[in-house]
């Protein structure tokens, strides 16, 4: 497993990481079976693991803090926070209060005593971000986290964030993570230049893009395709069903280059320069397999082209399938008055 430093944090970090979504409810998989996962990916040369508070309810924490067991300084270890952690509206978003208490329950429930990477979940525009580094800081001073990140942040929230850490003398964003696929290409334009001109280490996620690109024979009959993600996988929309176009070309691209899909898929996003790692979040023992075993796949130009030439660069198949350059603010009702 080859590694690459994390932004200017001097921390060495795999080219994989394994994300924890899928382990506990939000999965339906056990804590034996998820630890015996990430163990897997360990001893596999993963050292870089990344969860949230938010991942079923923080039983994913807690699943991981009981697999570090013994093993806690061998990993640097991700976690993120900000997004609502129950009906309170003071337990969500990135003011001082929230934050030192949402550290304080990811240290508890992770059962460990710092926090290698704290990543906002999502940007808060409802908090200064002075307000926000300041409180990150502090917590990096006390010891409780070692370096800050954000996730799912615009180009101008990236920059604003960046400035503001000089101008106020606060310890600043070292990592971004967005989403990135070959079916999500949309970062490419503005996310990740800004990225690397701020020298940020890139986490991305999705490279399976939900499992569109996870080689099954029909992907929109995943587990995903029911309840609020429904939309993804309907193909009366006509962004899914360009998206299920692509996938059938890329098939046959992978197919030529004697790969399986999965292994194009997280190949492509290693192949970007500005990108740090590739999180990978299996549900299953199986899925983990499969993707281990593409760790080491690098793709020539001509494989490279071939997907440029199905998907451009800086294309999003499919608009709805993720946001990260914001809506116009209006778009949200709420916003329309006070």
């Amino acid at each position: 497993m080859k590694h690459r430093i994390l932004g200017g944090t001097g921390l060495s970090v795999s080219e994989y990481a394994l994300g924890a979504m899928m382990f506990g409810a939000m999965g339906d998989t056990g804590h034996d079976e998820s630890i015996r996962m990430i163990h897997t990916a360990l001893d596999a040369g993963i050292n870089l693991v990344d969860t949230a508070d938010v991942y079923s309810g923080g039983e994913s924490e807690v699943i991981v803090g009981k697999a570090l067991k013994g093993r806690r300084d061998d990993v640097v270890l991700a976690t993120k926070g900000g997004l609502p952690m129950g009906d309170d509206p003071n337990r969500r978003g990135a003011s001082a209060r929230w934050l030192h208490r949402a550290v304080e329950d990811s240290l508890r429930r992770l059962d460990t005593d710092r926090i290698d990477l704290y990543q906002l979940h999502r940007p808060d525009p409802y908090t200064d971000v002075d307000e926000t580094l300041g409180a990150l800081s502090d917590l990096i001073r006390a010891g409780k986290i070692r370096a800050v990140g954000g996730s799912f942040f615009a180009p101008e929230e990236i920059v604003e964030a960046q400035w503001t850490a000089e101008r106020r003398g606060h310890h600043r964003f070292r990592s971004e993570q967005p989403p990135y696929s070959i079916l999500t290409r949309g970062v490419e334009n503005r996310v990740l230049p800004t990225a690397q001109r701020y020298g940020l280490g890139v986490l991305t996620f999705g490279p399976l893009n939900s499992g569109w690109l996870s080689g099954r024979a029909d992907p929109t009959a995943g587990h995903r395709n029911a309840g609020a993600g429904a939309k993804m996988f309907d193909l009366t929309r006509p962004g899914v069903r360009a998206k299920a176009d692509a996938v059938r070309k890329l098939t046959a691209l992978a197919a030529e280059a004697g790969l399986p899909l999965s292994h194009l898929a997280t190949a492509f996003v290693r192949a970007h320069p500005a990108v740090t790692a590739v999180l990978i979040g299996p549900r299953r023992p199986e899925h983990l397999a499969d993707l281990l075993a593409g760790a080491d796949v690098e793709l020539g130009d001509d494989v490279l082209d071939g997907i440029d030439a199905i998907v451009p660069p800086g294309v999003d198949v499919n608009p709805d399938d993720f946001y990260i350059d914001p809506a116009p603010a209006l778009t949200d009702k709420r916003l329309r008055r006070r």
